[in-house]
Formats: C-alpha cells, sequence, structure tokens
C-alpha cells in the first residue's frame, strides 16, 4: 500500500527546484524552507524589488516558508510562501529584513 492511500491520498511535497522562479539562483535555494514570521505588515510581492506588484499585504507575525534568497536593488529579497493570515497559500517575495525565524 502506497504512503499516499495510507494517508487518505494527500501528500505534502515541496517544490522541486524547477518550480522555483528563475531568479532563484541554485546557490541561493535554501536546502530546507525556512520556518520565518513577519516582523512588521510588508508587502508580499509578484517579483523581488519595490517597484513589483503587491500580491498583499502580511500583517505583523504572518508566518513565511521561505525558499530562496535573491539580491536586488541593494535588498535581499526571499521567495516563499505564506503560510498563515489572509494571504495564506499565497507564493511570492518579502523584502528579507523585515522576516525573522
Amino acid at each position: 500500500m502506497s504512503v499516499a492511500a495510507l494517508f487518505g491520498g494527500l501528500v505534502a511535497t515541496a517544490p522541486a527546484a524547477s518550480a522555483l522562479p528563475a531568479a532563484c539562483a541554485k546557490d541561493d535555494t535554501f536546502p530546507v524552507p525556512l520556518a520565518e514570521k513577519t516582523t512588521t505588515n510588508v508587502n508580499l510581492r509578484r517579483n523581488p524589488g519595490v517597484g513589483s506588484t503587491s500580491l498583499g499585504l502580511l500583517t505583523k507575525g504572518t508566518k513565511f516558508s521561505g525558499r530562496c534568497l535573491h539580491y536586488k536593488g541593494g535588498t535581499n529579497w526571499e521567495y516563499g510562501k505564506v503560510l498563515s493570515g489572509a494571504n495564506s497559500g499565497k507564493w511570492g517575495w518579502v523584502d528579507w529584513r523585515y522576516l525573522r525565524d
């Protein structure tokens, strides 16, 4: 019997390296997702950079699962998945300065 059958068909997996955006260079991808929280209200962005479209506002304390870093415009941007709050389930970029584990 498969693992999926044992657990009702649900299997949670991390995205394959190929599923990450091109801005996630191999050397900047985390070996395991980082469990973090936002330190203040911050925008979740479509792409790294302050000029990129906001996908929503993450409030202070929002849980975020970081997958990689990308340096742009003097800032490190972290790509990952929102795990709590109004934007739960969305993927996007957050200014690394506003994330802590």
